[in-house]
């Protein structure tokens, strides 16, 4: 039996949970079941040579160099549905479960690569409402990567292209997720004893992204976990918060590349940039925390004691609080949607002794400013 991999996310900030999981067992439409998996140098050859996904396999290329990004305007395709007299209406003779009360769904029935322009727009507004979302038998997986980036993608807004991961050769806008027996290609720390890193991507960016997509061409069996961290706060405690601005860097994850490690590769100058503690989303007006020991390095204005006690508090209130987390189960030909503004999620390698592998991709559109939007 294949281990297990989470992705966990939480409410106001909704914590995303997102476990770096490996199958042996491949999942249909992934690698064949006999496939052998790349624990020596040899199987790796042989797996990559009768992969059916191989294309989509990581590169680094140290000449591919990319200039800083630009300010750009962004309008979230949810403010449409907000005057739908339907907004759910996309979601008719689907199969629904919640996965908590407020926070975190699984929907069968509907095909996302057949949504209509109507139907994205509801989609952004819903599953800005439900944090995270894991749309079960997909067919988006075998779609054409043109289409899932560039029709699907940009629709939610300018794709990303991650400064220090590895990426297919011909389609830089997937930031790849891909670990085996032998190596890993994401951001992982071999010193510490854990592999749990709860954060929301790229959030050193001036405008980090909204909606996102994840699937996996050679999936885990399980993964997912959601919340709400901000309204368990006392009001007090958050007014406060609402009145602070946090440092987010991404010196550290390029740093880390140029030691020689996920490729060694830096495509862009690492930024830093300042957030609000607390931000609102644009089309719900919810507001959560916006931070993430990952990528955030101080709160503007306190001493240093001041903000390392600060945000310890508040990232031990993101990691322990299973009271609003939720749990995903991976599946074959899963593709799980969540919301960066409003989730956080982490990554759970728990199966590295098995010599599996674990590819994915995920789709980054960019999304406004961080901002806050005062009572």
């Amino acid at each position: 039996m294949p281990p297990t991999a989470t992705e966990t996310l939480n409410a106001p900030l909704q914590s995303l949970r997102l476990e770096p999981h490996v199958v042996k067992r491949i999942s249909p439409g992934a690698a064949q079941s006999n496939t052998p998996s790349p624990v020596t140098e040899e199987g790796q050859q042989n797996w990559e040579d009768t992969y059916k996904y191989k294309r989509f396999l990581p590169s680094f290329d140290s000449d591919y160099k990319l200039p800083p990004l630009e300010p750009f305007e962004h309008v979230d395709p949810g403010h449409n549905a907000l005057k739908d007299p339907s907004p759910q209406s996309f979601l008719e003779g689907a199969t629904i479960e919640d996965l908590t009360p407020a926070f975190g769904s699984e929907v069968t029935g509907i095909q996302l690569h057949k949504l209509t322009n109507r139907e994205r727009d509801q989609l952004a507004l819903w599953v800005a409402q439900r944090g995270v979302v894991a749309f079960r038998d997909q067919e988006f997986i075998d779609q054409e990567p043109e289409w899932q980036l560039y029709d699907w993608g940009k629709y939610w807004g300018r794709l990303h292209i991650h400064p220090t991961s590895g990426q297919p050769k011909e389609f830089p806008e997937f930031h790849l997720v891909y670990r085996d027996a032998a190596k890993t290609w994401n951001f992982e720390e071999k010193d510490r004893v854990t592999s749990t890193v709860w954060h929301s991507d790229v959030s050193y960016e001036l405008q980090p992204p909204g909606l996102t997509a994840l699937f996996l061409y050679t999936s885990p069996p399980t993964g997912g976990d959601t919340g709400g961290a901000y309204n368990a706060l006392s009001p007090s405690f958050r007014a406060y918060l609402e009145t602070l601005e946090v440092l987010h860097s991404g010196v550290a994850q390029a740093e880390h590349s140029l030691k020689g490690n996920r490729g060694g590769v830096v495509k862009r100058a690492p930024v830093e940039n300042i957030h609000p503690l607390v931000r609102s989303h644009p089309v719900t007006g919810e507001k959560a925390l916006y931070i993430n020991p990952q990528f955030s390095r101080r709160i503007i204005g306190l001493k240093i004691e001041e903000s390392e006690a600060l945000l310890k508090f508040l990232y031990d209130h993101i990691a322990k609080g299973t009271d609003f987390q939720t749990r995903l189960r991976w599946k074959p030909k899963t593709v799980v949607l969540w919301d960066n503004r409003i989730t956080a999620h982490t990554a759970i390698v728990d199966f590295k002794s098995t010599g599996e592998v674990r590819h994915g991709a995920r789709i980054t559109p960019q999304a406004e400013r961080p901002f806050l939007k005062k009572d």
